[in-house]
């Protein structure tokens, strides 16, 4: 007899912003002092922004079932202060990061951005240090 993984506290919002809600329901999740949280539905661009969260620490690991739909389920580190979405997603070039850092970040070196380039999905940070522009996807901190 298998057992049935019962599905508590799925983020189960209007799908305007999938980004925006997960990243919103993380934090509630952060707040509230939990340990995990489920998250609805799942894509590649969502997938690789918890695996950039993954690598700078702010969630220790995340993964997906496929089960009447497919969710992911994220184990908390309790480390987030804030995160979010940058809407409109405004493009920039690479001597405009700094400029951003200052607007989404509360100080230098304390948080990362993730901006879309055509390299795929990075951070700030390694935006910089590869010259590249793109367009602004989310912040954290």
């Amino acid at each position: 007899m298998q057992k049935k993984l019962v599905l508590k506290n799925i983020c189960k919002m209007a799908l305007n912003d999938p980004i925006s809600n997960v990243l919103s329901h993380i934090l509630n999740c952060e707040k509230a002092g939990k340990k995990e949280c489920v998250v609805r539905p799942s894509s590649n661009i969502i997938k690789k922004i918890l695996n950039i969260m993954k690598e700078n620490k702010y969630i220790s690991d995340f993964k997906e079932y496929v089960e009447r739909g497919t969710y992911i389920k994220i184990n908390l580190f309790e480390r987030i202060n804030k995160c979010g979405v940058i809407k409109p997603r405004l493009s920039i070039k690479k001597d405009q990061i700094e400029k951003y850092e200052k607007r989404y970040l509360p100080a230098k070196d304390f948080g990362i951005i993730i901006i879309s380039t055509n390299k795929g999905l990075i951070t700030h940070y390694q935006a910089k240090e590869k010259g590249i522009g793109g367009r602004l996807i989310a912040y954290i901190y």
